[in-house]
């Protein structure tokens, strides 16, 4: 007798069986059942598990596998949730995931939805701290020489930090304490949800400020917090902070915590202040002690000054003592000036004597008796000759020829003729010298000559003249 069962599995068309009430289901019913279930019996889970495949979409969700040594399970982030994560999720970090698991039917798949996810532990936490360290070392932003010197003495400091925690009032009573300045606050939130992109934003906004805006630009910018555990604190240690610290383009302190608390915004930073006391400290010097130093400096300025003004002295007074005196060098040039003065006077009063001769000579000429005889003659000469045509031709031919004879006449009487012929004419004080005793008595002469003039000076005694030669007793040969 064969089997029912077997027989049923040899049949072709699915039929009813006696004594089954187990109706055949779609897939689909049997999907949602599963997924009903699935939903009901672990609608809230927090599971333990290591990141793997971190990946967020350009929508903002993001989609992740935790795993363990045997297992592994799919997640996702829906937008609203991953917006709220406090760090950023690395592969290889162990968390702790709270959600709840669905299905997918169209894949027979099954995944958790994330709701909150923490760090396994501070173990975690610093795994993630080094990883994070590694990658951004490893760009270049804790470089050594990426580090800028701070300005001496900031005309303006911003400070980016709570405003309404104890960390602005220590370093506004320090800076009073210090050197008083002016401080621009940018209030951030500086620790919990959304704090590391307050404070990149705060740091980007202040190095955005242009040098001659409303709002003074920063000569500094001092990044603050007061002390606390390294989830207080791990805002400082993001990407968006420590990224917005090593591009910033104003010199900056880092302050986060106490003076054991360190952070990956103090080895991006130009300068890690233990606490912000100290930053306040470092940002500007002791006013009294640069007016004591100024006023040390003036001092020894003023020293040297005087002790310069003083070998100057020394050196002019030893100058002084070498140079001749004023009445020494001026004496002489005043000798001389005398002397020309008399005999300017003696010369213009020849001058002048000379002149009124002249005039003399001159005005004889022109008397009027010798004036009206001339002009007697020269009418009766002209009523004489008339105005005869023939007359007038003959006495102007008569009158050339004289004129012709008066100037060959003329030309042989030139005193300067002979000059050409190698004569010179002698002149001393503007009398013409014809002899040998005037030329002695005279002493400085002037010889003319045809081409130019010659200053001479007689100086020697006259020489005794020759006598004729004595008669010789000897008579005559002839």
């Amino acid at each position: 007798m064969d089997d029912p069962l077997i027989d049923a599995a040899r049949r072709l068309l699915a039929e009813g069986t006696a004594g089954s009430n187990s109706a055949a289901i779609s897939v689909s019913e049997l999907s949602q059942a599963l997924k009903r279930t699935v939903e009901d019996r672990f609608g809230h889970v927090r599971i333990r598990g290591e990141v793997s495949g971190w990946k967020k979409a350009a929508s903002g969700h993001a989609y992740l596998t935790l795993k363990d040594e045997d297992a592994c399970i799919d997640a996702v982030m829906w937008r609203n949730a991953a917006a709220r994560l406090a760090f950023r999720p690395e592969d290889g970090i162990e968390v702790i995931a709270t959600g709840k698991l669905t299905t997918y039917p169209g894949r027979s798949k099954y995944q958790l939805v994330i709701d909150t996810m923490e760090l396994a532990g501070e173990g975690a936490l610093m795994l993630l701290l080094e990883k994070v360290k590694a990658k951004l070392a490893a760009e270049g932003l804790f470089a050594t020489d990426r580090k800028r010197p701070l300005p001496f003495l900031p005309r303006v400091i911003g400070v980016v930090t709570s405003p309404t925690g104890a960390v602005i009032r220590d370093i506004l009573h320090r800076l009073e304490d210090r050197c008083p300045t002016r401080v621009i606050v940018w209030p951030v939130q500086v620790q919990g949800q959304g704090a590391a992109e307050q404070v990149a934003a705060a740091i980007a906004g202040f190095c955005a400020l242009p040098e001659d805006g409303d709002i003074p630009r920063p000569d500094l910018l001092i990044v603050a917090r007061g002390g606390g555990s390294i989830e207080d604190l791990w805002a400082f240690n993001e990407e968006p902070v420590v990224r917005a610290i090593a591009a910033a383009t104003i010199p900056l302190i880092s302050a986060v915590g106490h003076e054991t608390d360190t952070t990956l915004a103090d080895h991006a930073a130009d300068r890690r202040a233990p606490t912000p006391t100290a930053a306040a400290e470092m940002a500007v010097p002791v006013k009294a002690e640069l007016e004591r130093t100024l006023a040390t400096r003036g001092q020894s300025i003023e020293r040297c000054a005087r002790r310069y003004v003083a070998r100057g002295a020394e050196r002019l007074a030893a100058a002084s003592r070498l140079m001749p005196s004023l009445p020494g060098l001026l004496d002489p040039q005043r000798e001389r000036a005398a002397a020309a003065a008399a005999r300017l006077d003696r010369a213009l009063g020849r001058r002048v004597a000379d002149a009124r001769g002249d005039l003399a000579r001159a005005g004889g000429a022109l008397r009027p008796p010798l004036l009206r005889q001339r002009v007697a003659l020269g009418r009766d000469r002209l009523a004489r000759v008339g105005l005869e045509p023939r007359l007038l031709l003959r006495s102007a031919a008569r009158a050339h020829e004289r004129l012709d004879r008066l100037s060959r006449l003329l030309a042989s009487l030139d005193p300067d003729r002979p000059l050409a012929r190698g004569f010179a004419r002698v002149m001393a004080r503007g009398a013409l010298i014809s002899s040998a005793g005037q030329a002695r008595d005279a002493g400085a002469m002037l010889l003319h000559f045809a081409d130019g003039e010659v200053a001479v000076r007689s100086d020697k005694a006259p020489a005794p003249r020759r006598s004729a030669p004595a008669a010789s007793d000897q008579g005559s040969l002839l």
